[in-house]
């Protein structure tokens, strides 16, 4: 199973993340970035993101499909997604392959990312990149909240978003996309 947890920058997904590996048994974290990071290395086109180059979009499920082959048990991947078409070809990989998502966006309101991203001290050098993708955000927020489960993170710590998200997957455990 893949949880892949949404949202944008400032959400809390990593931390959710980490939260939510400990809860789910014989769950893991799947950094899909470091694909892109990779990717990076390889391929010099220039592109704003390296969600934008389609090897990351097909490697990504390919990748998380091995690692799931190999030793089982739930992914946790803290990805933000905001382009439709590319949650969908990410998503239809895993479908094609039988592997159930489960799809959660983690959602906070403007004013609380602005706060969560201006505090945040140890992601210091792409804050002005994380309060500009907020906008981009609010426009994927109508498809996000129509394909996944929106879970407000505002005013909750990570532990508790995380044992929201857990009571879920734990009390319905293989249905697609939330």
């Amino acid at each position: 199973m893949i949880i892949w947890l949404n949202g944008t920058f400032g959400a809390g997904k990593t931390t959710t993340a980490r939260e939510l590996a400990q809860l789910v048994p014989d769950a893991r974290i799947f950094d899909s970035e470091l694909v892109g990071y990779l990717l990076r290395q390889v391929i010099t086109e220039p592109v704003a993101d390296f969600q934008d180059l389609p090897p990351w979009r097909t490697l990504v499920p390919r990748t998380a499909i091995e690692i799931l082959r190999h030793t089982g048990g739930a992914l946790v991947v803290p990805q933000t997604v905001l382009i439709q078409r590319y949650a969908h070809e990410i998503f239809h990989a895993f479908a094609a392959e039988s592997v159930p998502v489960r799809h959660f966006v983690l959602h906070a309101s403007p004013e609380e990312l602005v706060t969560r991203i201006e505090g945040d001290q140890v992601e210091t050098t792409a804050r002005q990149w994380r309060l500009d993708h907020i906008a981009r955000y609010q426009e994927a927020v109508p498809w996000l909240r129509e394909e996944a489960v929106l879970v407000d993170t505002s005013n909750r710590t990570p532990e508790t978003v995380a044992q929201d998200i857990a009571d879920r997957i734990l009390a319905r455990p293989h249905p697609v996309n939330g």
